[in-house]
């Protein structure tokens, strides 16, 4: 009894450990935001100041600018494709469906940096000049498959006895798609786009790659600021950069629940 009261302290001990060492840090980052000094070194006092800084500096507003849109144009485009790849994968039998259902995973598990360096490679080769638009092909090519995965999950939890019974009553197969089907995978369908339009927003390596003169997103001028020295003001981006993530995250997760 007393070694098992034992294991559970030491188990629970653990994962405080754990949990602060993953997320202390971040804590620290929104606190010292607030900071009066600018220096991250002492606490000095509780402002505002570092955040209305940042409303007046246009390279920070351009790089937001630059980065919404590029989410924006990429993430309707990567869902699409992502999620008429996973229709075709499920419902339709042709040759090359296992290679095109395996193509789709590779973005996932591909490092990063090799994307970022076979993207420039290709644009390079095809005398495409980097710009805003280049970072937008970069991000579906990476965001794709993550709808895909997504919206491949729900049709595969999803049953198709309703489907069978609207046509049963009469429907042919364009109505029981747009009555039927199309409402039971589109919380997938939007989750996907949620998850897809996160990571385009806070993808950093592959859009240091592909960006060209002027396509400074919102990571890259947050790694640049860095590089001369950690601030109340970098913290106060970082902040707002992740509260926006955060609530993406949290939206998707939580339609990608209720789908399922």
């Amino acid at each position: 009894m007393n070694l098992s009261r034992t294991g559970r302290s030491l188990l629970s001990a653990y994962a405080i450990l754990a949990y602060a060492f993953l997320y202390l840090p971040i804590v620290i980052l929104i606190v010292f935001s607030f900071n009066t000094s600018r220096l991250n070194v002492t606490w000095q006092g509780f402002t505002f100041d570092w955040y209305a800084r940042l409303l007046e500096n246009t390279k920070v507003m351009d790089a937001v600018r630059n980065s919404l849109l590029v989410a924006a144009v990429s993430t309707p485009a990567s869902t699409l494709l992502g999620a008429l790849a996973a229709f075709a994968v499920h419902r339709l039998r042709f040759p090359g469906r296992r290679l095109l259902e395996g193509g789709m995973y590779i973005p996932i598990v591909l490092p990063e940096i090799i994307m970022g360096i076979s993207l420039l490679g290709l644009f390079t080769a095809a005398g495409v000049k980097l710009g805003l638009g280049t970072i937008v092909i970069a991000h579906i090519t990476f965001s794709a498959p993550f709808v895909f995965v997504v919206v491949r999950a729900r049709l595969h939890d999803l049953s198709q006895t309703l489907e069978r019974a609207a046509m049963d009553l009469g429907a042919d197969e364009w109505l029981t798609f747009w009555w039927v089907t199309f409402p039971l995978v589109s919380p997938g369908i939007l989750a996907g786009a949620l998850l897809a339009f996160t990571l385009s927003l806070d993808d950093m390596i592959i859009t240091f790659f592909t960006a060209g003169p002027g396509a400074t997103t919102l990571p890259l001028q947050i790694y640049g600021m860095v590089r001369y020295g950690v601030t109340p003001e970098i913290n106060a981006l970082s902040t707002g950069f992740l509260a926006v993530t955060l609530v993406m995250i949290v939206t998707a997760e939580w339609l990608r629940r209720r789908s399922s």
